[in-house]
């Protein structure tokens, strides 16, 4: 009996072995990955709010478990501008001690109200079409913010110094685009190192 113990463990050393490595190998293959970062500016300065992301890049992308936020507080959506993974589901939620309302006028060919509801009530809503969606509220016109469902996890919103950071991006030629609510879109063809940062910055125009 211990003589089959002993040729099991034997037989299972290499098992071991090989599992090993490639455990050590994985921050490596982490680290393969680069950086894009940069700082988006108009003739008036700083952009806010700005949508950077790679166009087009390989590969299949599972949309996240957890669902994403879009509070109504003080009549004001918040994140004004979220861009998204598409197949993303979004919960909308009424902090307001007003009814509120979330509706997009048109999608992709696409349109959908989720009612009117009061504080404390969340809607959802899974976003399943490419492109630019505008959500606004039919009881306050002033309400308005912007949802961007994209094709790949490659994206970031400027900050209120005009900076991005896209991380985990796979070496490789893109081209990356931006987009602004009242600005015209831009794009540029990047090249991206592993364990490198490519820096990027764009000057805006209406």
């Amino acid at each position: 009996m211990m003589a089959v113990i002993k040729f099991l463990q034997v037989l299972i050393m290499p098992f071991r072995v090989l599992l090993t490595l490639l455990y050590l190998a994985l921050p490596s293959i982490v680290l393969a990955a680069g950086t894009i970062t940069g700082v988006i500016k108009d003739k008036g300065g700083a952009t806010v709010d700005t949508v950077v992301y790679i166009e087009d890049i390989a590969g299949e992308f599972a949309p996240p478990k957890e669902h994403l936020v879009m509070d109504q507080k003080n009549l004001t959506f918040t994140p004004h501008v979220m861009p998204i993974l598409i197949g993303t589901t979004v919960n909308f939620i009424n902090s307001d001690d007003v009814l509120n309302n979330i509706f997009t006028p048109s999608w992709a060919g696409r349109k959908f109200n989720l009612g009117t509801y009061p504080k404390g009530i969340v809607r959802s809503f899974t976003f399943d079409r490419l492109g630019e969606v505008v959500i606004l509220c039919n009881i306050h016109p002033e309400m308005e913010a912007y949802i961007f469902v994209l094709s790949n996890p490659f994206f970031a919103v400027t900050d209120k110094t005009g900076k991005f950071t896209i991380s985990g991006v796979p070496s490789g030629k893109y081209t990356l685009k931006t987009w602004h609510e009242r600005l015209k879109p831009q794009t540029k063809q990047i090249s991206v190192k592993e364990n490198s940062t490519t820096v990027v910055d764009f000057e805006l125009i209406r």
